[in-house]
Order: C-alpha cells, then structure tokens, then sequence
C-alpha cells in the first residue's frame, strides 16, 4: 500500500489501485458524470465506472485524537482497513467539504427534544431520499422482496466495522431481532415493527452479509420502516452479547464483575429498554461503574459516537469507522466533533439562537418563534427557513380517565363534537399561526390519501358556539351557580387541566384553545411542563387531554399500525385511551375494553399493512379508517402551518428540507455526514 497528500490529508491508494483522481462532482455540478442508480450517492463501483477514475481514500487528519477519545476503542488500522471493501459514495450538495470544527446544537433533555440532533448522526439499514419518494441503501447495500412482499433480503457490505473496528455482520442483525426485540426482559411487548398482524417475523443469516426476514403475511411497509425509523435493524452482538445469557452462559457473572446486578441490567444501562436511539449510556445511569467498564458507550454504525453524557447534554467525535466517503474519496463526516447542550426553558433556547450560538436545529421550534428569530437573522449570522409541517397539533380527550364522572363525559363523542366545533380555527390561524396555515381536522393520514374523500379534513371544524353549548346542555353539563363554568352531571365542577409541553405544541395555542372552550363554559388551567413531566403524566392516565403534534403519511403507517391501535402512538407521541391499551394488550384481562369501532381499526390496519397497494381492498380499508378515527374525534385537529428550522451561515452542504417533519427522521433524507463548518 502506498501513502500520497492530497492538500495536506492523508490519502490512501487501496494495493493494485492506479492512482488517478476522481472528478470532485457535486449535486450542483454533476461534471458531466452519469446519476447513478439512486439520487446523489453511488456505489464505489458504480461510481468509478460513471467517472472512469480509480477512487484512493483520504482521511480526517485529525481521527486518530479523536478516536483516542472513545473510550476502549484500539489504536487505528489504516483507512484501507477501516472502510468496507465497498464504501457507499455520497455526492456532496454544494461540493466537497473541509474537515474540523464543532456543531453545535440545542436539545430540551436527556431523551427530550433530541430526535432533531440524532438524525443528524442518524443510519439504519435504508433510508428516504430527499424527495421523500425514493427509499436508497445506506447500511445496507442493496435489497429485493419476493413476489409477495413476504420475504425482504438484505444485503450488507463486506467488511463494514462499527465504531470500535469490530466487524459489523448479518448476526448483529439477527441479534438485535431474535436476542433484544422478542426478548420479554427487555420490551415487554414486541414493537409493531417486528409483528405482522401480530404475528412475529423470523430472520435468517445465510452468510455474514446476508439477512433474510421471513413475514407469517405480506408487509411491503416494512422496508419504509427501515427508512424513517430512529429504530436501528441492528445492534453489536460482540458487545451486548457478552451480557446476553442466551448467547453468553456466563453472562450473569460477567456483567457481575463489572459491578451490574445481571446481564439484562448491563444490557439496559447500554441498550436500555427502549427503542429510542440515545437511552442514557452508563456514562449517565451508572456513573459509578464508568471507569471500571470497557466501553463507556455501545458500538455504534453513526457518523459519530458520544464520549460524553451529563445531565447538562453530550459530545460527540467522528466514528473513525464510518462506512461512507465524498466523491474525492474523503471518509465522512468532515464535521469532526459534535455538542449537545441541554436548554429546557424556550426562551432561553431562542435567545442563543438568536445570539447564533447554535449552528442547527428544528425541533421545538414552533412558528410562533419565526417573528424574532427571522428579525434576527442578520445580527445573529444564520438562515431560517420556513418548511411545511406534516403533523398538525391536536388535542385528545381522554377517554379511559380515572375519574369516572370525566370518563363518562370524555368518553361521550357529542361532547368531542361540541369541542371541535367551539374551537374558532380561522382566528386562531390569524393569531397563532399568522395566517400561514390551514385549518383542520386530524384524519390519521398526512397528506390525505388521494382515493380519500377531501370531506373528512373539514369535519366538526366549523367554528358554531351556539351547536356547541346546545351539545353541552344536551349532556347535563350546567351551570348551576352562575360562574360561567360548567358542572359535570353529578354536580362536580369541570375544570380541564391543559398542561403541555413547547416541545409538542406551542402554548399560544393551548391558550387560545382554552379560552374558546371557556367561551362555552368549559374552564381550564394552562400550565407548561417539561416534555418528561408531560410524558409521564401521560403514560400514567393522569392527563385531562393530551396534545401534540400528530399525524403521519402512508409510507410510515404501513410500516408502522401505532396511529390506529391504543393508545395511538408510542410514548413521544400524543395518546390517549391508555385503559384501552392495556386491554388490547392482555388481551382483555386488564384495562378497559374499547368500543367495537376500535376494535375495527386494530383490525383494519393490519389489514391495509398486508394488502395490495392500490387495490380496491387497499382504498376501502383506508376510507374507513378515515372515517372511523375522524366521526369518533378521538384527536381533534386544529391548523397545519409551517414551522422554521434554524441554520448558522458557517454550516455548509446544508439543503432546504421539504418538511419540517419528524416523520421522515427530520434530517435524515437530507445527509448531515455531508455537511461541514466553515470556520
């Protein structure tokens, strides 16, 4: 192997290799080279057959500081032996980058308000393009279903490492599938992801780059899954192993000598017991053990792994390993170092950005926001952009609530009539959102199916006051003392308790809610809360209503049924009916049994999942679905407005998003490995 510099970066020529120089093609100049099979990226063969170049491999000049920084990882191999045999080629945006310098990012906390910051580093085994259309390889080089979309392959790339240059192979897939997910000391239950009509998948690892998942029926959604899911297809066999009993026989004692009580407790301080990509490492749950443990943190495929993880945010370096280069042949990311600090108060988040201490971020940034941050734009060196929004914020009775009096009065849906239709949509368009959005009802879907009637997105939002006191009397909710407040039929005062979290929802809206339904009687406390506070009310059915941002498009519901099964979505999200999902979940000894148009939708998304897309089965399953969740209210839909992300000028390679969603994995489909700092 021979060494040559390139503009003072190591530079690699892989044995039998003649040099030449690859064109330096970016999305804005192509250089007459041909698109290769898929937008913007290449395989290494496919792009130096397009280029007619032998591509050499050039390195950060800094990796091995930071490696040194990774707790546990070795001394560095060459490139040559940290790249798989086939690295996957990114086409930069603007053109090739420079590496160095430190992103900085904001984030609410531990867990909360993070999902923009992890899609920055984020990979899974596909992902979605920048058109949001086409689903493209990342870990996984290449993939086929059979003729009924019961069988999907995966194929790797050899020679692909994780982050601590042990190989990364099939048996990390089958692990993280067989040994984590279907394991009940670690999810309870299984995620939908790896059900079929709630019946488990099987996987198959025929050689070390071959993964094979087996479906008990047809789920062509699965492979959109992979694509948007923070939910990696994969986890370190090597590492997690060790702690696993049924991989290792002494993984109890193991565990033990490094202080855990037993290898799941090891596994948790790691892997933890959620899916949710950045669970507190041991450098956060077990800080006691951290020295005496050897690794800090779980291997990782991202483009960088976290070193540090405090209560007040985390670092992060380059994976020296990662499996992606530039068109020179530069190994992402050029960014080399990562900074998360964590802000929960929102005032004090726009003020540093607004100083231009931060270089990105999206989430928790509400339109409300855009006026100042926009104002400041010039002072503060960075761009907004103002992008569409797929979810819309909505608020959901609770209907399973402890209180059995708002239970019966929740749970009635004349009273969810009553309160969709007291909400004034069009002013609070004007107040709340500066007349930039579109008022609505949530439907389930975003964007509405065309084969579904556009009726469903108008239903109940009709702002008519008078309907909605006539419902309200018409369900005994009186005011006997002349407060101007409502009673419950027993007499007890009906005060809605609305605490929310900036994170999901922006309190301008909350308050304006709230006083359109004290205009008719119905009183309420506004109160913010931490997005932890919000969500552990939540999960223990304390919350009056919930209210988030919700909705998701067709590619993500056929990969995913959490939208249309109690309680309607995952812990981050807006739930409801949590009585209701305990019984669907102990299949009916527990909990509160749903209402027979529940029990439908549990049966119709399963259905859609497994039928053919565009078929008349397909489009009638879908109508009814609409039809259920709109006519119950179980959500009700307020406007869809844009909502700004946030970009300092020094940030490069950065492309507009077409959403500002978190449905596609916020940054994701736009390759944040390519983006580099101009300091």
């Amino acid at each position: 192997m021979k060494r040559m510099l390139l503009s003072g970066v190591a530079a690699i020529v892989l044995p039998g290799a003649a040099f030449a120089n690859c064109p330096t093609i970016s999305v804005a100049d192509m250089q007459g080279v041909a698109p290769g099979a898929y937008p913007q990226q290449y395989e290494l063969a496919e792009f130096q057959s397009a280029a007619g170049c032998e591509m050499s491999f050039s390195e950060n000049p800094d990796i091995a500081r930071l490696n040194g920084m990774i707790k546990g990882n070795p001394d560095l191999p060459a490139l040559a032996d940290r790249l798989p045999s086939e690295p996957l080629v990114m086409v930069p945006y603007a053109g090739v980058g420079k590496y160095g310098g430190t992103l900085d990012v904001l984030s609410n906390a531990t867990e909360a308000g993070t999902s923009d910051f992890l899609s920055v580093r984020h990979v899974n085994l596909v992902r979605y393009s920048d058109d949001l259309q086409t689903i493209v390889p990342n870990v996984a080089k290449s993939w086929e279903w059979n003729d009924d979309f019961t069988q999907l392959t995966f194929h790797l790339r050899a020679g692909h490492k994780w982050s601590d240059g042990s190989p990364f192979t099939s048996a990390d897939v089958a692990f993280w599938h067989d040994n984590l997910m279907q394991d009940k000391n670690i999810f309870e239950s299984a995620k939908d992801y790896v059900l079929v009509g709630g019946e488990a998948m099987t996987v198959e690892t025929p050689d070390d780059t071959t993964v094979i998942f087996n479906l008990p029926a047809p789920k062509p959604g699965l492979l959109a899954h992979f694509a948007t899911s923070y939910a990696q297809g994969f986890q370190p066999k090597h590492f997690l192993g060790q702690f696993h009993p049924a991989i290792n026989a002494d993984a109890d004692s193991y565990a033990q000598s490094l202080g855990f009580e037993n290898g799941y407790d090891a596994i948790k301080a790691y892997y933890g017991n959620s899916d949710w990509t950045d669970t507190p490492s041991p450098m956060l749950s077990k800080p006691d053990l951290v020295d005496g443990l050897p690794k800090a943190a779980v291997p990782t495929l991202e483009s960088h792994f976290y070193v540090t993880d405090t209560t007040e945010g985390r670092h992060l370096v380059a994976n020296p390993y990662f499996h992606q280069v530039d068109t020179a042949g530069n190994q992402l990311p050029y960014i080399s170092e990562q900074d998360e600090v964590y802000i929960n108060d929102n005032e004090v988040r726009i003020l540093k950005l607004v100083n231009g201490e931060v270089d990105y971020k999206s989430q928790s940034l509400q339109l409300a926001s855009a006026p100042i941050l926009l104002e400041k734009q010039e002072s503060g060196d960075y761009q907004i952009h103002l992008r569409p929004e797929i979810t819309l914020g909505a608020f959901g009775f609770n209907v399973t609530h402890e209180d059995e009096a708002k239970r019966a009065v929740f749970g009635d849906v004349k009273f969810r009539e009553a309160m969709s239709i007291a909400i004034n949509r069009d002013e609070l368009n004007e107040v709340g959102f500066f007349a930039q959005g579109k008022p609505q009802q949530y439907v389930g879907f975003s964007p509405l199916p065309e084969t579904v009637d556009n009726k469903w997105l108008a239903y109940k939002t009709e702002y008519d006051p008078a309907a909605a006191n006539a419902l309200l009397d018409g369900l005994g909710l009186k005011d006997t003392d002349g407060d101007g407040a409502r009673e419950l039929p027993n007499g007890d005062k009906l005060v809605l308790n609305l605490n929310f979290s900036t994170q999901g929802i922006a309190g301008q809206t909350v308050e304006l809610v709230g006083q359109y339904w004290a205009d008719v009687g119905i009183a309420s406390v506004v109160k913010e809360v931490t997005p932890d506070e919000y969500r552990s009310a939540q999960s223990a059915n304390k919350l009056d209503v919930s209210m988030w941002r919700k909705s998701q498009p067709l590619a993500i519901v056929l990969g995913n049924n959490e939208l249309w099964v109690p309680p309607y979505e995952n812990y981050f999200g807006n739930r409801t009916a949590m009585l209701w999902a305990e019984w669907v979940e102990s299949d009916g000894s527990a909990g509160v049994e749903p209402p027979q148009w529940a029990k439908d939708m549990i049966d119709d998304i399963n259905a859609l999942q497994s039928a053919a897309q565009g078929s008349d089965e397909f489009n009638a399953l879908m109508n009814d679905m609409v039809a259920a969740m709109t006519e119950n209210l179980l959500f009700i839909g307020t406007v869809n407005a844009p909502a700004p992300i946030y970009q300092s000028n020094r940030l490069k390679n950065f492309s507009a998003f077409k959403t500002h969603s978190y449905e596609y994995y916020r940054t994701y489909p736009y390759r944040a490995t390519q983006w580099w700092l101009d300091e």
